[in-house]
């Protein structure tokens, strides 16, 4: 972990003790690293590392922007399902729905509402935050980039910037090009 990823560890931490996203009392404990290795077992791929540290470091998620990350494996107090079971759900109900499948690798870390949530693409180099909006028509426009790494989102939860705050400057998410690249099996 860098230099600047630990100052930014520092920075979340403090505003997750500090603040409580709806639905939550309180800041839930740290995971251990055992409990990071089974949610990627169940997962079959490995959480980035500044994922994980949030999760081992900061809090079984109940911080961040809206209503907050979720937990890694057990059910939160808001009676959200936890990311693994999102993520592992969504991919069942891809499967079963070809138009609305699920990318393989993007892991549901924050609910917006309205069933929008913010992923983390775990197989990009920088853990590309996505928006997931399934209000669209049809699933090509229910994705977009909503920060190009997980760090950046999270600088914009902690500097007020990000597109749901009420800031004139915040960029507009854009559409995620690889959604099909990454929802198509290849050919036999």
């Amino acid at each position: 972990m860098t230099e600047n990823e630990q100052q930014l560890l520092k920075r979340v931490a403090a505003e997750a003790r500090n603040t409580r996203p709806s639905g939550w009392t309180s800041l839930p404990a740290p995971v251990e690293a055992a409990t990071v290795t089974c949610a990627e077992a169940s997962l079959g791929f490995r959480l980035p590392p500044l994922l994980a540290a949030l999760y081992t470091r900061i809090g079984d998620g109940g911080f961040g922007p809206e209503y907050g990350l979720l937990p890694l494996l057990d059910n939160p107090p808001t009676g959200e399902p936890a990311a693994v079971t999102q993520y592992l759900a969504n991919r069942e109900s891809g499967s079963k729905d070809p138009d609305w499948p699920w990318p393989e690798g993007v892991l549901p870390m924050s609910h917006w509402g309205c069933a929008m949530y913010a992923c983390v693409d775990c197989r990009s180099s920088e853990a590309t935050v996505l928006l997931y909006e399934p209000n669209a028509d049809e699933a090509d426009h229910a994705w977009y980039v909503d920060a190009p790494s997980l760090a950046d989102w999270l600088r914009a939860w902690l500097d007020g910037t990000g597109w749901y705050e009420d800031y004139d400057g915040a960029p507009e998410p854009t559409p995620w090009t690889d959604f099909r690249i990454r929802t198509t099996a290849p050919a036999s």
